[in-house]
């Protein structure tokens, strides 16, 4: 019965570091683009929920979701609020573009700039264990450490990738410091047989002018 209050600590810290996201807020002026970029793995939820503010001259702004493919995820044009969500097909930087279709020239001194307030989430602050927990019927404690446990699985998977980016990097270095070995060697052998040339061309050329015998 003791261990019981330290264990809702730990879930109630894991559940307030879930709720965390990232929120971005940023003004956009007539006729520019803005992104926002992330890299996120592969099979991994991501959300977004966003708000703009209104335009007194009927500025229209665009948003465009997409990865380095160029392969669309959403799409909206004329946003003003709304929700998108998607499952990422690869490990790949994800942008989150949004663009005012004014020309600027046109509009200047006119029309003021928008406000846009993107919150994004993704993996698992990005699920939603309120409705997970009404369709399992999970009381409140099951329901934290449901969270809990996807959380420890995250933390397990991403220091999973770090050890394979680490073996990737030793194996490129392992394989670079092989590479400059065979090339200085081959550039001492390049050099000793230079110099043994220049030895045996300069005997003969001092023997024919009689120089040496």
């Amino acid at each position: 019965m003791m261990a019981m209050p330290g264990l809702t600590g730990v879930v109630l810290i894991a559940a307030v570091m879930i709720d965390l996201g990232s929120s971005i807020s940023f003004m956009l002026e007539p006729g520019q683009q803005k992104c926002l970029k992330d890299e996120v793995h592969k099979d991994i939820l991501v959300t977004g929920d966003y708000k703009i503010s209104e335009s007194l001259g009927g500025i229209k702004t665009d948003l465009t979701v997409l990865d380095t493919k160029g392969h669309v995820f959403y799409s909206k044009e004329d946003a003003s609020e709304g929700k998108f969500a998607f499952t990422t097909d690869d490990y790949d930087q994800y942008e989150c573009c949004f663009k005012s279709t004014a020309a600027a020239a046109d509009l200047k001194g006119r029309v003021g700039p928008r406000e846009v307030t993107i919150v994004l989430k993704h993996g698992v602050e990005a699920k939603n264990y309120d409705e997970t927990g009404k369709a399992e019927k999970l009381k409140p404690l099951e329901q934290e450490l449901r969270k809990l446990e996807d959380l420890s699985e995250a933390i397990v998977n991403d220091f999973s990738y770090m050890k394979q980016r680490e073996e990737h990097m030793r194996d490129t270095n392992e394989s670079t410091n092989t590479r400059v070995l065979y090339f200085s060697i081959f550039s001492m052998c390049c050099l000793f047989g230079l110099a043994t040339w220049q030895v045996f061309y300069l005997r003969r050329y001092f023997k024919s002018k009689k120089l040496i015998e």
